[in-house]
């Protein structure tokens, strides 16, 4: 692929193509000064209000929890260089326990106090979970007694009580997690609006591919407990949120056809749900 001319005034240069997913190109470059940084290409595609919330995030949080947005120009963003060691890279190496306790302290950078207005645009959570109100309703129009409509009544109950309402960066997970020259930092936001219990509701199911974590209750339960101390909330609100965004993602799955994946969310969210009882 020939290298994209991006804006002069970015003052960039030495364009390497490192990733490229269904939504946009990722770029590594070179800044004047010879810092690395990171261009994100966005390509037309359905959901690509997502990423331009997700831009309004960023901007926010000014660097503080989350990459610095350094530029923006129409559907490209020159980001700050996050480093090269992912989450799952320490959990791979030293264990779950350090990579939660890692998770955690980032959430926490992630919600600090900011005199700053919240930013524009950002999606309302209740919006976010239409899949799964819709998925539910369909159940209960059909006449089936479906773990989707209890799921729907509890994000319900979420929605309608929020711990608290904040922006939110609406996927965080081991890799969306990146140790760099300025410590962890998060990436790729989606720019959501709503309890903050949302964001550590998705770490529960990651990383993909060791769901011999994913499944342990034990794992679930210790997680759920440092989440709630960091957030401020119980457990058992915790585990609410995470019960609620497993049936939201496997209704996610449902509408794209993909039984594996759908099946494999709602296997975990089964064992969330059963931890959730003994709290």
């Amino acid at each position: 692929m020939d290298a994209p001319a991006f804006p002069k005034r970015w003052k960039i240069s030495a364009p390497e193509l490192i990733a490229e997913t269904f939504s946009s190109r990722i770029w590594k470059v070179r800044r004047e000064d010879g810092s690395p940084a990171i261009v994100k290409a966005l390509k037309p595609f359905d959901d690509v209000e997502d990423e331009l919330r997700g831009e309004h995030y960023l901007a926010w949080r000014r660097g503080e929890g989350a990459v610095r947005l350094l530029g923006r120009d129409g559907h490209r963003m020159l980001l700050e260089y996050a480093g090269d060691t992912l989450l799952s890279d320490v959990l791979a190496k030293e264990g779950d326990n350090p990579a939660t306790a890692i998770a955690a302290e980032l959430m926490g950078r992630l919600f600090s106090p900011t005199r700053h207005p919240d930013p524009p645009d950002l999606q309302p959570l209740r919006t976010r979970f239409a899949s799964l109100f819709k998925k539910a309703g369909a159940d209960r129009d059909a006449g089936e007694h479906s773990l989707y409509i209890e799921a729907a009544e509890i994000a319900d109950r979420l929605l309608d009580a929020p711990h608290a309402v904040k922006p939110l960066h609406g996927d965080l997970h081991h890799d969306n997690i990146l140790h760099g020259a300025r410590g962890w930092l998060a990436i790729d936001p989606k720019g959501v609006l709503g309890d903050p219990g949302f964001d550590a509701a998705n770490l529960f199911y990651n990383p993909l591919g060791r769901d011999d974590l994913c499944l342990d209750p034990e794992r679930i339960a210790h997680m759920a407990e440092i989440f709630a101390r960091t957030l401020g909330q119980t457990p058992a609100a915790i585990l609410d949120h995470a019960i609620a965004y497993g049936w939201l993602s496997a209704a996610w799955h449902h509408e794209d056809e993909n039984a594996v994946d759908e099946n494999r969310e709602l296997s975990v969210a089964g064992v969330i749900r059963k931890v959730r009882l003994s709290f």
